[in-house]
């Protein structure tokens, strides 16, 4: 989830490159709607959204949406040690400062990927 089109788009073709099924949404009510359906494996949010922000969006579906063993990802411009207190607080299980380090996202992903 992230409200610049670009972005997301941009990760989602990464993504797609190295072998994962991928949805995207741009706000965080859609993002919620299409976890509670799909079920993922893995959800990566930015923060910084308007009227629902990442953290809101995490701990939803950390407490609400029953995504209790997802792989929550915060990739987002907040990149204090605050910010990533709070995200951790959220439920969110990694934190990740903008630009993305696409190696070190796909060293977690592939550990989630192989522990399952």
């Amino acid at each position: 989830m992230d409200d610049n089109i670009d972005a997301a788009e941009s990760l989602s073709e990464f993504l797609k490159a190295v072998g994962h099924d991928v949805h995207v949404a741009n706000d965080g009510l859609s993002a919620i709607d299409k976890a509670e359906k799909l079920r993922p494996d893995i959800v990566i949010l930015d923060i910084g959204m308007p009227a629902m922000d990442g953290y809101q969006v995490a701990q939803y579906l950390r407490t609400k949406g029953g995504l209790t063993s997802s792989l929550l990802i915060a990739v987002t411009g907040y990149a204090q040690e605050q910010d990533r207190i709070s995200a951790q607080k959220a439920g969110f299980d990694h934190h990740f400062a903008k630009p993305l380090d696409f190696r070190k996202l796909t060293e977690i992903l592939a550990s989630h990927c192989n522990r399952q």
